[in-house]
């Protein structure tokens, strides 16, 4: 079972990232990028630019690190209830074009399916509430089980540890180009970009890694 990007018969294991990947990213960036700013900004009676100004500088400086991932740390920095300001835009939250396909598709060639991500598990049930695949996973993994994000090696080693498998007979697909070079560096044997994360933003133009845009393109 064969197509131009996956050999299905050299893969055992998939491992699949969540925002971007599985889930429309838009909810996410739609969420930190306009939602928080305004209702931060509502809250401390302060101006929208100058909030969100200093939330993208904090922002920068926390991107790629576990505190960027982390909706304890917002909550703390910030003095709000992030996982109640989610759920105030939960009509955003949808699956990407095939996804649920594509789930049914790996079960039903005997594949391990584990879930591989960085968001916490708060943010991640209440997607999951919302879009009802909790239960097309072997396994779960959120990066604040590890406390430490896939950006970094040890991610790796960990989920090896706890789950383990063939690497070098494994999949895994993410948005992030970081987050697969690390998961490359790690020695993970197939590699594949999603190109189009946010179905609202422009398709991003091929990188350093095999990619697609929907997985129709790697439905059998």
């Amino acid at each position: 079972m064969k197509n131009n990007l996956i050999d299905w018969q050299s893969i055992d294991t998939v491992l699949l990232d969540l925002d971007g990947t599985l889930l429309d990213l838009h909810f996410d960036n739609y969420f930190w990028l306009e939602h928080l700013p305004k209702r931060w900004a509502t809250q401390r009676g302060q101006p929208e630019s100058e909030c969100r100004s200093y939330l993208h500088n904090e922002f920068q400086q926390m991107r790629g690190s576990l505190n960027w991932y982390c909706l304890d740390y917002w909550s703390e920095r910030l003095q709000v209830n992030m996982v109640e300001l989610k759920k105030e835009v939960v009509e955003k939250i949808s699956l990407r074009p095939q996804a649920l396909h594509f789930l049914n598709f790996l079960g039903d060639i005997g594949k391990q399916k584990i879930l591989v991500t960085n968001g916490h598990r708060d943010g991640m049930n209440l997607k999951f509430l919302h879009t009802g695949i909790a239960n097309c996973f072997d396994e779960v993994v959120s990066c604040h089980d590890f406390k430490v994000p896939k950006e970094q090696l040890s991610f790796w080693t960990q989920l090896q540890e706890l789950h383990p498998f063939n690497k070098t007979r494994a999949l895994f697909i993410d948005d992030n180009e970081s987050v697969l070079d690390s998961a490359q560096r790690y020695g993970i044997g197939n590699l594949l970009q999603i190109l189009q994360p946010d179905l609202q933003q422009p398709i991003k133009a091929i990188g350093r890694f095999p990619a697609i845009v929907h997985f129709s393109e790697i439905l059998n």
